[in-house]
């Protein structure tokens, strides 16, 4: 009877003992949980907290783009407008003033009186010229006149005889001859044959190289004559008028 009452005493205290390792255990179980819960929930906030810089950071660089790309739009906006203004001022043509301003005229169409001065390139000098809308080709006082050849083709120099210049003091001129011309003097039945040259010559602004027939011209007043060939399509005659585009006064 003995024995049977101490085996159920040690039975109740190992069990007791069991039974508060097991609280123990629990315990520890739940303040790990707990420690691990309160782990994670501080590494979240920090991760939370990371994800909300980096998104105020974002979003200061999505402004500071914004600002850029319409710094890059006004900039190029501005160069096309210096682009185009450039553009303009290059494609200005420059129309000088017309000396006269006579009405239904064009702008462009030159006006010039009976009598202008005319510059020859190869003088470097100005002579008196006769605009004639009567006369086809334009022609010069010749004197002196000699044909040679040179690289095979017929020259010819000769001097311009303007009433002014003396003798000894004339210029040679040299030019190709473009053409013959017969010329049939209305006193007598004889033809003669004339030398064409080309010359640059220069009225006022305008420059241009036309045909010159070296003829006689000494009964003239003028050494020169214009004729229509060369104002053609570019001026018109006021034949009440003289020196509009040139200064009456000799210059060289």
């Amino acid at each position: 009877m003995l024995q049977k009452i101490i085996t159920i005493a040690v039975i109740s205290v190992l069990s007791g003992c069991s039974l508060m390792d097991g609280e123990k255990y629990s315990r520890a179980t739940i303040d790990a949980i707990h420690r691990t819960e309160t782990n994670l929930q501080t590494r979240l906030d920090t991760f939370n907290s990371d994800i909300a810089r980096q998104n105020g950071q974002i979003s200061v660089l999505s402004a500071e783009l914004v600002r850029l790309n319409d710094a890059i739009i006004a900039l190029r906006n501005n160069q096309a407008l210096l682009l185009a203004e450039k553009k303009a001022r290059e494609a200005k043509k420059v129309v000088d003033k017309p000396t006269h301003s006579t009405p239904g005229i064009p702008s462009n169409t030159l006006l010039l009186g009976a009598v202008e001065r005319v510059k020859i390139d190869t003088l470097k000098t100005q002579v008196d010229a006769r605009v004639d809308t009567g006369a086809e080709t334009s022609s010069l006082n010749a004197v002196d006149i000699q044909e040679f050849e040179r690289n095979g083709k017929s020259w010819v120099r000769f001097h311009i005889d303007d009433s002014v210049t003396k003798a000894e003091e004339r210029q040679w001129i040299e030019a190709p001859v473009v053409r013959y011309v017969k010329i049939r003097q209305s006193s007598t039945e004889k033809t003669e044959r004339r030398s064409v040259v080309k010359l640059w010559v220069e009225l006022g602004n305008l420059r241009q190289q036309t045909e010159f027939t070296l003829a006689d011209r000494s009964e003239m007043t003028h050494p020169m004559l214009l004729g229509r060939q060369f104002i053609q399509d570019i001026a018109l005659v006021d034949v009440s008028k003289s020196y509009l585009l040139s200064d009456k006064k000799w210059a060289n």
